[in-house]
């Protein structure tokens, strides 16, 4: 008989404490909190490494995939999601052709958005033709207050076509509270409809009426945390309405879906789905629903918006590749990938392929859909999904104790906050505290716009007329660096900035690359250089060049030799720039030099006030 033993069972693990003796040592005396220790924006910080005693206290350590309070996910024995598509329909024939079409290509969930006055019983029927509804998810989005209306016709249609009740599934967007924030516009009159619409659908169990569009505090901005704590607090606004209308809390409960946001923020965004289900169970547990399953949370995932951009656009699709990743990894029910132009303009036929295939790829060749929650046991997930779920629940309790998420969107407080973060977001983008690649990091030096604009979001409903309650500002992160950009290559001239390097080879290569980075983000031609003898032969290749600006790269300690003789040599024929903040700083702005730029300078104000000085508007 083989014996067998197990790996590494002759070695002792090592304990937490000798792990960080280690990492002290590495250190060479560096300040472990301000090295290893990220500090996130969600409120809590994240350690260089977990172990198996973190998980100790998880809610996840004592749960299996499809059971309260669904932190695993609501399935058991597969990962199964919706690959979904939405349809902005103008005319229910072409867009019924389109349906059709990329049915045939993957895609098992379409999303149909049409305005109010296409709510009829030919605009349905034109729609679904040939659409077998017992197969394929079908979600509606019309105006809030023909929803009831749109419930009806739906009805009468599947009935007509002889579907087995439990097999049709799909959702109505009706969410007035969105229009709230998104548009400022007091809905509240509107929710008296809720009892109605879930009375319409009672007998299709799986076909959602009441939404929860979270996924717009997302594309404004929001920090996962208060995504997550918002979308908590809006459900409960709709739960708690429709109780108290009536409704029975099972039914209730089973008509709302959310439709999240996924951001960038990889292991964050997986652990935000596996909180949001698990507080979700608990806040609908306390309605004594009659069974577990009305606990469940669904979510339909879609890739942000907010962190796409204009310039250098295939960025978007490694963006929303991620972001895809995340959201199937943290089991969620539907996707749906914004396509990469989405920011410049209707999606074509093109970016529409490509993000359907995002999806496929992880279906069909990564197998996601394959495996149960596999981030379940991950020390760092499990970690980061208990410290998401308590601030998240922080914030839900606080709106709650507020007096809930209606009175404070009534109020502007919602707005507010989110757009507070959107403020700080993008502060933090014009100081490159918060990267967007290809923007103000390692933008592309010789892409050109080709007229591409970016495109207003808009929305088809007419007739809402004035409000005075707060909206949401859904400006894109890059939409700053966009404008900046976008007036440096309307100008007559490109600028052109043109690198002295000289001295300390590695230190006039590191800044010279860096200045480079830094100035193309404006659009500015930049010349780099292997290096010069003198700063007189550097300055006289500068303005053969047609140089408008020119930076001087060097070492701090050899700024003191040749930025004053460079900047008089120069004598104002260009702009001067030091890169870098060395000692002799004082010493070089008493000389009259006066722009520095460095890793401590706010980017996106320095480049203004270039084109300032460049006479840019």
């Amino acid at each position: 008989m083989v014996k067998r033993e197990k790996l590494f069972s002759e070695f002792q693990a090592p304990t937490r404490q000798e792990w960080l003796d280690k990492i002290e040592v590495d250190l060479k005396g560096a300040d472990f909190q301000k090295k290893l220790v990220w500090r996130t924006n969600e409120g809590f910080n994240v350690q260089p490494f977990y172990r198996r005693e973190d998980l100790e206290d998880k809610a996840a350590v004592n749960s299996l995939p499809g059971e309260f309070p669904f932190i695993r996910g609501n399935k058991t024995d597969n990962n199964l999601w919706y690959v979904r598509q939405n349809i902005d329909v103008t005319d229910a024939k072409s867009a019924n052709a389109k349906a059709l079409d990329i049915l045939n290509k993957g895609v098992d969930s379409l999303g149909f958005h049409f305005c109010g006055d296409m709510v009829n019983a030919e605009t349905v029927e034109t729609l679904l033709k040939d659409i077998r509804c017992d197969i394929v998810e079908v979600n509606f989005c019309t105006c809030k207050r023909r929803s009831l209306e749109l419930a009806q016709l739906l009805v009468a249609y599947f009935e007509k076509q002889g579907y087995d009740k439990e097999k049709v599934c799909g959702s109505i967007d009706w969410d007035p509270i969105e229009k709230i924030l998104v548009k400022g516009k007091d809905t509240t009159a509107i929710l008296a409809l809720a009892p109605q619409l879930i009375d319409t659908l009672k007998e299709y169990p799986n076909f959602r009426c009441v939404t929860v569009n979270s996924v717009a505090l997302n594309n404004s901005g929001a920090y996962i945390y208060q995504e997550l704590g918002y979308a908590l607090a809006w459900g409960n606004e709709y739960l708690n309405q429709m109780v108290e209308m009536g409704v029975e809390p099972t039914l209730a409960a089973k008509n709302i879906k959310f439709n999240m946001g996924v951001s960038e923020n990889y292991f964050m965004e997986i652990a935000k789905f596996r909180a949001a289900r698990m507080l979700w169970a608990q806040i609908v547990k306390q309605y004594e629903p009659k069974c577990d399953c009305a606990c469940q949370m669904h979510v339909c995932a879609m890739t942000s918006e907010y962190n796409q951009t204009l310039f250098d656009s295939y960025v978007n699709l490694l963006r929303s590749q991620t972001e895809t990743m995340s959201a199937a990894i943290g089991n969620v029910d539907s996707i749906v990938v914004t396509p990469f132009d989405k920011p410049y303009q209707t999606p074509d036929e093109f970016s529409e392929r490509l993000a359907r295939n995002q999806q496929l790829l992880l279906k069909e060749e990564a197998h996601f859909d394959k495996l149960v929650d596999v981030g379940g046991g991950s020390y760092y997930i499990e970690t980061l999904t208990d410290a998401i779920a308590k601030q998240a629940w922080a914030l839900f309790l606080e709106v709650e104790e507020a007096g809930g998420f209606l009175s404070q969107a009534l109020a502007g407080k919602i707005q507010e906050a989110v757009n507070a973060s959107n403020t700080k977001r993008h502060a933090d983008a014009a100081k490159r505290k918060e990267f967007i690649l290809g923007t103000n990091q390692f933008p592309n030096f010789t892409e050109v716009s080709e007229g591409k604009r970016p495109v207003a979001s808009s929305c088809g409903c007419a007739g809402e007329g004035e409000s005075a309650i707060p909206t949401l500002n859904k400006s894109r992160m890059a939409s700053e660096f966009e404008s900046l950009r976008l007036a440096t290559e309307a100008a007559p001239k490109q600028p052109v900035a043109f690198m002295l390097t000289i001295g300390n080879l590695a230190m006039r290569q590191a800044r010279a690359q860096f200045s480079c980075n830094f100035l193309a983000a404006a659009g500015y031609k930049v010349m780099d250089n292997l290096g010069f003898k003198t700063v007189e032969e550097g300055v006289d290749a500068a303005l053969e060049a047609g140089a408008d600006i020119v930076v001087i790269c060097s070492s701090d300690d050899e700024y003191a030799e040749y930025a004053i003789p460079a900047f008089k040599y120069l004598d104002g024929r260009a702009m001067f720039v030091v890169a870098g903040a060395p000692a002799c700083s004082e010493d070089l702005k008493a000389a009259g030099i006066e722009n520095f730029i460095h890793v401590r300078v706010n980017q996106l104000e320095t480049l203004k006030e270039y084109n300032q000085k460049l006479n840019i508007q």
